[in-house]
Order: C-alpha cells, then structure tokens, then sequence
C-alpha cells in the first residue's frame, strides 16, 4: 500500500562529470599539495594513520623539485634508468599499437600515462619478489631488461613465443623476472599475490609479493576476500588499485570511486591504505618502499591507491571518444609522468635537451631492432609455435590420456 505524502525512491545512476562534446571538468578532485602529507613510521599501528587514505602523497611539484617527507632521495642514475624503462614502455607501445593496425596481431592494450607505476615499483622491489600484474604493467618488465623481442615475439604468437601461443597478446609471463603469468581476469590478481606472500612468510622466506587490480575490479568479490585474507594472516603483499579513471568505459563511479577513495577501503580491513599520485614515479617509489619495509618487518599487507590517468583507449577494440571528452586525457591535471620525470632531472641539473633526445632516439632504435628481429620470425598466421608443444608443460609425468592424445595426432 503506498503511504500518502511519501516520497517516491529513485535509483542512483553513477554518471561522469563531463560526456563527449562537453567540457573536461576535475573539480571534484583535491589534488593537494606536492610535499604536505605527512610519513609516518611503517612501524606504526594502522590505527594511527587513518586520515592517509584521504589524503594524495606527492613528491614532485609544478617546478619539477622534489619536496616533502616522501622524497626517496634517489639517485640521477636511478631517475635516468627510471626514465628510459618508461620512454621504452611508450614506445614499443606506439609501435605495437601499429602493427595491430597493420593486422600483425590480434589485439593489444597500451599503458600509455602509467608507465611510472611498474617501473618505480619493479626498480624499487628485489629480483625474487613476486609480481601480479595487470595488462598495463609492461614498464615492470622494461625496467628490468626483458628482451624486446621477447615481448613481440609473445604478442605475435610466433614460432619463438616464449609461451608458446598459449597466451593472449599482452597476457605475458616471465618468472624469472619476477613477473607472474597475467590474467585477463584481473581479479585473480589479489588472491594469488596474496596466498604467494602467505606461502612465503609458511616457509619463513624473505620475499614478497606485489599486485595491482584497476577500479572497476574493487567491485568484484575476489578484491574483498583477498583483502580479508591478506588482513588476517598478516600477509606480506602490497596490494594496489591502479585507479585510471575508466573501468573499459565505465567510470569510476561504478566501483563507488565517486564516494570515497579506493585507499579508504583499506579501513575495513585494519590495512594501511595510502593514496599516491600514480604519475609521479618518485611518488610512486617512496610509497612502494614504505609498504615493503612494512611488509619484510612482518607488519602485513598494505593498499595503495594509485591516482591516475587511462590516456589511450581501454585496448585496440575501444574507442574512447564514444564515452568521455576527446581532450580530456591532455587536461588531466597530474600531467605525463615521463614529462614530470624528464623536467626534475632537468631541475636538478641532470638532463636537457639533447640528452633527452638522444636517449628517445636509442630506445626507438632499440624497439625498432627487437620487433623487426621478432617480424622475421613471423607475425600472427604467418608463423605459430610447433602444435606438439600443446602436450608439454601440463604434468610433472606424462598422463596417460596425453600420451593417447598425442599419439592419435601421430606426434
């Protein structure tokens, strides 16, 4: 029975600030101040440290100086190899975008306004600790060396995929370089960083493990559970939400990113949340120690919200401009993290022009040579790994229903 005078309930649509044609609009952020929020001790119960979801730690200010209690203090050679695994992420980037364009491969996924969040934190963490990455996290493994033409060889499914064609373009997997096999599923991502940490502190181990998610997957129940698990076996990962913005063409609003801060869910959880300017990689470092030293010291789990911006497209199938303003990625107010890193080691007196060019026109070299190397051996339908190796790497021992299966397929 409907009661007079009652008012009738709406249901809330989450909607963004602006749509296409209209004006980019970030008002309802507080981006703060580079240098004023405070760092507490890692040692510190998390009880005392509560206002740090709310707040955004940034090291880099407008004039490219690095200020305040959360500057790493690294060194020039640091910054430059930082820089160039980011320009290098861009690059090859830009470069497999176009050959998806030229039908070399099925699909690809651009980081394009990230790169300074795998790469500090790959820099930044040790070479047995593991990482649970997402497709957006490729700078983790330029950082790190990783043959480029690996990589294109694994995006094209040649013959010499490292993965023999049993993964997705950009789904990569290269354990000895701390990189766990990726999954589109992002949610997976947190459940299996956190039973690897909770594995290695059972064995009274010295590593740690590290994920990401984006936005749109805190709304999933495998986020909760592994928080809830992470917070109960006191599991020594660092868990962090790469908060771009769009969740494919979803919004943030979606996942409750218009409520309150993805770091604020740590709360919950008796977890430490912080909220980091993604593109800043001196930022993005200081944080990541700040949770590692709390995880080696037994201390457990820490969330990290990571404030950024999902400058390209979600992947090759979408088009972005159907669903936000077409400039709004330029007016992000955060701006380019390689731009931000290239301007304080100018700052500082370590970079300029010529160096900055020379070092774009090595990296560009570099990616021109690895995926002309990988080209030859045969991009997508034109070369594929040999069809036997589908029976390798599934037991221990061969199974007898393998052995009956291969032997049908006379191989």
């Amino acid at each position: 029975m409907t009661v007079p005078n009652r008012p009738t309930l709406s249901l809330h649509i989450p909607e963004p600030s602006a749509r296409p044609g209209e004006a980019p609009s970030f008002a309802q952020f507080d981006f703060g101040t580079a240098g004023a929020v405070r760092r507490p001790d890692s040692a510190e119960p998390e009880t005392a440290m509560r206002d740090l979801p709310y707040e955004l730690i940034r090291v880099l200010d407008e004039d490219g100086k690095a200020v305040g209690p959360w500057n790493p203090r690294l060194s020039p050679d640091v910054l430059k190899r930082g820089l160039r695994a980011m320009l290098l992420t861009r690059i090859f980037d830009d470069r497999l975008f176009r050959a998806h364009r030229q039908g070399k491969t099925s699909f690809y996924m651009k980081s394009t306004g990230e790169e300074a969040i795998g790469a500090a934190q790959s820099m930044m963490l040790g070479a047995g600790d593991m990482c649970f990455p997402t497709y957006r996290v490729l700078s983790w493994l330029m950082a790190r060396d990783y043959p480029v033409v690996q990589l294109a060889n694994q995006i094209f499914s040649n013959a010499d995929d490292p993965i023999k064609g049993r993964q997705l373009p950009m789904m990569f997997s290269a354990r000895d370089y701390g990189f766990y096999s990726l999954s589109g599923n992002l949610g997976t991502r947190f459940g299996h960083a956190v039973g690897w940490a909770m594995a290695s502190a059972y064995k009274h181990d010295d590593k740690i493990a590290i994920a990401y998610v984006g936005d749109g997957t805190t709304a999933e129940g495998d986020f909760h559970e592994a928080l809830t698990f992470a917070s109960v076996y006191q599991a020594p990962v660092i868990l962090c939400v790469t908060n771009n913005q769009w969740a494919i063409s979803s919004f943030v609003g979606f996942a409750g990113g218009d409520k309150t801060t993805f770091a604020a869910k740590a709360t919950a959880y008796a977890l430490p949340g912080l909220r980091v300017d993604g593109n800043d990689f001196l930022a993005v470092w200081a944080a990541t120690e700040w949770a590692a030293e709390r995880a080696r010291s037994n201390r457990g789990a820490t969330l990290i919200e990571f404030f950024t911006y999902r400058v390209a497209g979600h992947s090759t199938s979408d088009d972005p401009t159907k669903y936000r303003p077409l400039d709004e990625p330029e007016k992000w107010p955060l701006g380019d993290p390689i731009v931000r890193l290239r301007d304080h080691l100018i700052a500082i007196g370590e970079w300029d022009a010529e160096r900055h060019q020379a070092l774009v026109d090595d990296v560009t070299q570099a990616v021109k040579d690895g995926v002309k190397q990988a080209e030859a051996v045969g991009t997508l339908g034109q070369s594929k790994p040999d069809i036997a190796t589908m029976f390798e790497d599934i037991f221990a021992e061969p199974d007898w229903r393998i052995c009956e299966e291969r032997k049908t397929m006379g191989l």
